[in-house]
């Protein structure tokens, strides 16, 4: 899933989030004592990603090297870092700035490693940025103007099928209170860029894969996979959940398999609440929905399947499986599923490692997924790496200045040991939360009856599960708690980093409304609104009116005696006036005019209602109308542009079908 005080949109509307950001000062921003209460106004300007222009591995090769500030003698201890992701990355940044000699042993830059390839972007959370902008605030701040701020909208959990809310997340008061930037998502190879050029080519050895080491006691030596040797007075593994380090130090231990298969695409979708949603987690039993903006017009989304590892697509591809799976769920998710090439999915069996209390032994420790790799449902497996390399650069440099003022060579045993103490509780934890955090999207139960076998007939009754129930409210106690721990309870850890809030971290001030009034966030709604025919019945998509003076008349035959918009309808069951669509306030509102065969609303749920004539009533996204039968059927469309015939009948056919 760009900071929005570096960037204008070029010319307002709907896709005002997904414009080419256009550059500002990056002085234009104030900084605010810790005491100052960020309010929620100041709508923060459109957002976007800087579309990459080059490859890694060009960055690379063209990188400048900046050497450590010039107050900073070079310290006389040499670190060894394995791997060249974002963990191995920033503690190597953050290791130079303090004045130590790094080197960093990467198999190839070029590539995105591991689960990077299948993940695209990455979100960097509050607690991460805070902590980047620790390690080198320049750095912090081009990763915040590369990336699409998510954090000033509604965020949270809604039911699959309904697509109604269950619970929505405030990821904003937490970092505005403390002072801390508000998350942002951004593209795993142009943070990458960002971080091989400030680290510098001086620094990182491409197409140098460690496969081994030894530790003496004194000195720890990296082996290659070329058979070449490296001599450092320690040795950071960073190399993924699949660490070579950590095999060479702890033997082979199987990854923990979360049985979950994941498929992830980015589609080029704009959701018309785009400007009020950052991203939602679709929740079912035994399988869960993940999306999320993530700027220049695009949406991120994981499909979550419980199955064995190891499975396999069968020859009509992952996306037609995907529909099937997820058939009957709300069009949400159907909607990005349709809008993603068959190409442009990628599958793989989600893995973790199970916490340890030990992190490495003598000279050699661990960072990152080498250590805690976690499931991705909370987004902070990249923000716990960025969290462990500021720790373990800040303690090594403790040491050192210990070691000046004793006169003594460098406890680099006791400081290793001192960075995985103040480390892996809190890891442990927000490891357990991701756990958790899976079990929870896929055993929600909206109705009694659902994987129930043959009692399954239950859920036709709508009776809310006591789960459903009882969960909500726990979580409507806990949220807030366990995101402000997330996201600021290591703030108060970060030396020299005064807390501050930018002028581009500023919601709307509908945010506090949005999270109160589910109708408010409806009527908030970007787009426009259709009327879209089910099945193949050769009618055409009616876009509804805002202008309250206009309303739609359905009938079968025209009326151009009454004010509106006339809309006909040839059918045998539709009256020649039949019925009014009207907008008020940015609602729209169906009202039958003594139809004879009546006009029917079907929810989003599955109820069937006729609606009482000359009694307006509201209409809401995805409901079905028939106007007199289901023949004259239509479902309610909310879109930010006008619907793609070819793409229309599609996805009619396709919600007929379930």
């Amino acid at each position: 899933m760009a900071s929005a005080v570096f960037y204008s949109s070029v010319q307002p509307s709907i896709f005002s989030r997904t414009h080419t950001p256009v550059p500002i000062s990056k002085d234009f921003f104030e900084e605010f004592s810790h005491s100052i209460n960020c309010k929620y106004y100041l709508r923060s300007n459109p957002c976007g990603q800087k579309k990459m222009v080059a490859q890694v591995k060009a960055a690379l090769a063209e990188a400048t090297p900046a050497p450590p500030p010039a107050s900073l003698p070079r310290k006389k201890l040499r670190i060894l870092v394995a791997g060249a992701g974002i963990g191995g990355l920033v503690f190597a940044l953050a290791a130079k700035r303090k004045g130590f000699d790094v080197v960093v042993f990467e198999k190839d830059i070029s590539a995105i490693r591991g689960e990077g390839q299948y993940r695209g972007p990455i979100q960097i959370q509050s607690n991460a940025l805070a902590a980047l902008e620790a390690v080198d605030m320049e750095v912090a701040e081009e990763v915040m103007k590369a990336g699409c701020i998510t954090g000033d909208r509604i965020n949270g959990l809604v039911d699959g099928v309904s697509g109604d809310w269950y619970v929505k997340f405030d990821t904003f008061t937490p970092a505005a209170e403390r002072g801390l930037p508000v998350t942002r998502v951004i593209s795993r190879m142009t943070l990458q860029q960002i971080l091989v050029r400030a680290v510098g080519e001086d620094i990182i050895m491409n197409g140098s894969n460690v496969v081994d080491f030894e530790d003496d006691g004194n000195k720890v030596t990296v082996i290659l996979e070329d058979g070449q040797r490296y001599e450092g007075d320690l040795l950071v593994g960073a190399d993924g959940i699949w660490s070579k380090v950590r095999k060479s130090l702890f033997g082979s231990k199987d990854a923990t398999y979360s049985g979950y298969t994941c498929y992830t695409g980015i589609a080029d979708f704009v959701p018309p609440d785009i400007e009020t949603v950052g991203y939602r987690v679709f929740l079912g039993h035994k399988q869960y929905f993940v999306s999320s903006d993530v700027g220049a017009g695009k949406m991120q989304w994981y499909a979550f399947y419980n199955e064995p590892a190891g499975g396999v697509d069968g020859p009509e591809g992952k996306k037609e499986r995907l529909l099937k799976i997820f058939g009957g769920w709300c069009e949400n998710v159907i909607d990005l599923i349709l809008a993603t090439d068959e190409e442009a999915i990628l599958r793989r069996d989600i893995y973790d490692r199970t916490p340890t209390f030990t992190w490495g032994r003598g000279r050699v420790t661990l960072l990152g997924d080498s250590v805690h790799a976690m499931q991705p449902n909370m987004g902070q497996g990249g923000c716990m790496a960025i969290e462990d390399s500021y720790q373990l650069a800040m303690d090594l440099d403790k040491a050192w200045e210990q070691s000046i003022k004793s006169g003594t060579p460098i406890d680099v045993v006791s400081c290793l040991k001192s960075y995985e103490k103040a480390r892996r509780i809190r890891v442990a934890v927000i490891h357990g939360m991701a756990r958790m955090a899976a079990i929870m999207a896929s055993t929600y139960k909206a109705y009694l009856g659902v994987g129930l076998g043959p009692l399954s007939f239950l859920t036709k009754l709508k009776i809310p599960h006591p789960g459903r129930v009882g969960g909500r409210f726990f979580i409507d106690l806990a949220m807030p708690l366990m995101l402000s721990w997330v996201l600021g309870g290591n703030s108060s850890n970060l030396e020299g980093r005064m807390p501050s809030c930018r002028l581009s971290d500023k919601a709307n001030d509908q945010l506090r409304r949005w999270f109160e009034d589910d109708d408010a966030l409806e009527r908030a709604l970007g787009g426009e609104w259709f009327l879209l025919p089910s099945g193949e019945s050769g009618l055409q998509p009616i876009c509804l009116s805002k202008d309250e003076n206009k309303p739609c008349i359905i009938g079968s035959s025209p009326h151009t005696d009454l004010p509106g918009i006339s809309i006909v309808i040839s059918l045998p069951k539709v009256s020649e006036v039949h019925a009014r669509i009207s907008c008020k306030d940015g609602a729209f509102f169906l009202t039958d005019l003594q139809s004879e065969h009546g006009t029917w609303i079907t929810d989003n749920v599955g109820r069937r209602v006729r609606v009482s004539p000359n009694f307006p009533t509201r209409l809401h996204p995805s409901v079905v109308i028939d106007f007199g039968s289901e023949k004259a059927s239509f479902r309610v469309k909310v879109v930010s542009t006008p619907p793609d015939n070819a793409a229309m009948n599609e996805e009619s056919k396709l919600f007929q079908a379930v």
